[in-house]
C-alpha cells in the first residue's frame, strides 16, 4: 500500500513535458551526430568489425558497427542529459 503522503510528494514534484516534442528531436540528433563524428575520431579501434555502410564513409571515418553502436550510445546519453538541461531551464 502506498502512503497518502508519498502519493502527495509525487503529485507535487510530476511536471508534465511534452515527450515527443520537435524541438527534442532536433536537439537529440544534433547531439547524436555530434558524437558520431566526434567519437569515431577518438573510440582506440574503430575500424575492428565489419564496416558500417553510412552515406559519407569520410566524414564519419568509415567506422565499424561496434564503433557506431558506441559511438550512438553516448549521443543517446549525451542528449538525454542537453535535453533534461534544457527543459530544467525552461529553454525547451
Amino acid at each position: 500500500m502506498l502512503n497518502s503522503m508519498l502519493l502527495a510528494v509525487m503529485q507535487s514534484t510530476y511536471t508534465s513535458t511534452n515527450a515527443n516534442g520537435t524541438t527534442e528531436f532536433i536537439v537529440m540528433g544534433v547531439c547524436n551526430l555530434l558524437a558520431l563524428f566526434v567519437l569515431s575520431r577518438v573510440i582506440w579501434h574503430p575500424h575492428v568489425g565489419p564496416k558500417m555502410p553510412l552515406p559519407f564513409p569520410s566524414l564519419f571515418n568509415n567506422v565499424s558497427v561496434p564503433a557506431f553502436l558506441a559511438a550512438m550510445s553516448a549521443g543517446h546519453i549525451l542528449g538525454a542529459l542537453t535535453i533534461l538541461t534544457l527543459s530544467t531551464a525552461g529553454a525547451i
